[in-house]
């Protein structure tokens, strides 16, 4: 057990918690709506997770153990169906983001050059690929 700084801010917090949840298997995700304190929940109802990697700038958390696939695939229809019905290209961007990172399909890419045109162009390039 470790904790650490949760992503996001505000609502988008929240959202990003319950997707975490739904990764390692987590019963609940505690907040202030929620009626179960932190006090009441037990070491069996933080969920697990096969890898988890924390560096002081970020956590990255690498397979489920027991979470069903039933339910990732629950949320992220869940999401699917909220970009449909965002009319906001920022909130749209931030939900695509959450669906790669639930799904699986994240990758950092780091582009550098020696100019600020030639790292545009490589930016580019990237984009395109």
């Amino acid at each position: 057990v470790a904790a650490v700084k949760a992503p996001g801010f505000g609502d988008r917090r929240k959202d990003m918690l319950g997707d975490i949840a739904v990764i390692v298997g987590a019963k609940y995700v505690v907040n202030d709506e929620l009626a179960v304190k932190m006090e009441d929940i037990a070491l069996s109802d933080l969920g697990t997770a096969k890898s988890v990697r924390i560096t002081k700038d970020a956590t990255t958390i690498i397979g489920s153990v027991d979470s069903s696939s039933e339910s990732i695939a629950s949320r992220t229809n869940q999401i699917k169906a909220q970009i449909e019905n965002s009319s906001s290209d920022y909130d749209k961007e931030k939900l695509r983001e959450r669906l790669a990172k639930l799904s699986g399909g994240v990758a950092v890419l780091k582009v550098g050059g020696s100019s600020e045109v030639e790292v545009k162009e490589r930016k580019d390039r990237v984009e395109d690929a």
